[in-house]
């Protein structure tokens, strides 16, 4: 059920260096044309890095590993594509239909076209009142599951995010915090929240990668990059809107998967659009963070050789 582009499928033989971007970005995360601007000038920075760009997205219930320019403009586009998770695949997949893919979604879709990094904007979590609604994205239990290095800006500022950290430390998934000690927390760059281990480099990063597949660890691995000091907002600043944006979630009774497009628009509009492009700028940075981590693991892979991993 998934189709690749010609220039992906050699790369992925030839073991060149290759990141998986997702598509609900284009068609939840942001507003036309900010949408197909971000996701093409995202594609740029690994391109320009060296780096095969894979977005992916599902067209007429086949899931695309790397959407032409055009692809991406359509689903930018077009108004009510379907967000997709695991669970809402095979739904998609029989009916034909179009759908932008979670990170859940890009995870499993990368996975089955041997693509093994993966540049998103911040994962899902835990949401605030997770403990009594057991609202968990489903982010959490695709990382438990699948192996694939995800590059994010930690977890979005709107969740639980000491909660968030418990579940995956309790399924086992490395959170590792790219050359910081703190997780950041999407737009600031400290949540209060400590990554599981620092990485100094992408080398480090891909040697931890090829070791953990050689030893049959299951599940993915979270490297958290925080934002550029330069685009980072102020904590109290976040703090504010995040609880409007939450309170006004409540009164319109939003659910389910409508919940974190709901609070990230109404975040924007409440920082006047401060926090779009602080959104704009850390996903940049985790592509860049990203393509380093596929080139390093490109370059280890091509030598195949198991000490020099080690």
């Amino acid at each position: 059920m998934i189709r690749l582009s010609e220039k992906i499928a050699e790369a992925i033989r030839l073991k060149k260096p290759v990141v998986a971007l997702e598509s609900t970005i284009i068609s939840h995360g942001m507003p036309y044309p900010d949408n197909v601007k971000t996701a093409l000038q995202v594609e740029k920075v690994l391109t320009d890095l060296g780096v095969i760009a894979a977005t992916i997205g599902i067209i007429d219930g086949v899931g695309v590993i790397g959407m032409s320019a055009e692809e991406i403009e359509l689903f930018g586009k077009q108004k009510n594509i379907q967000k997709v998770s695991r669970r809402d695949l095979p739904i998609v997949y029989a009916n034909h239909q179009w759908g932008a893919t979670t990170v859940a979604t890009t995870m499993i879709l990368a996975k089955q076209a041997g693509i093994d990094v993966f540049a998103t904007g911040g994962i899902g979590g835990v949401h605030r009142s997770g403990h009594e609604t057991f609202d968990i994205s489903a982010d959490l239990q695709e990382l438990a599951m699948t192996d694939i290095t995800v590059v994010c800006a930690g977890a979005k500022s709107i969740l639980d995010i000491g909660l968030t950290l418990e579940y995956l430390e309790t399924h086992g998934v490395p959170v590792l915090g790219f050359q910081t000690k703190q997780f950041p927390a999407f737009f600031v760059q400290d949540s209060g929240f400590q990554a599981s281990h620092e990485v100094k480099d992408a080398e480090e990063v891909a040697r931890i990668m090829v070791v953990k597949k050689e030893e049959g660890l299951r599940g993915g691995t979270l490297v958290a990059v925080p934002i550029p000091a330069i685009h980072a907002m102020k904590k109290q600043t976040m703090d504010r809107a995040i609880k409007q944006a939450i309170k006004d979630c409540e009164i319109e009774k939003v659910i389910g998967a409508n919940i974190t497009p709901f609070l990230l628009k109404r975040v924007n509009e409440l920082t006047g659009g401060e926090s779009l492009a602080s959104n704009i700028a850390l996903i940049e940075n985790n592509a860049r963070v990203a393509g380093l981590i596929a080139i390093q693991l490109s370059n280890l892979r091509n030598k195949n050789t198991h000490s020099k991993v080690r």
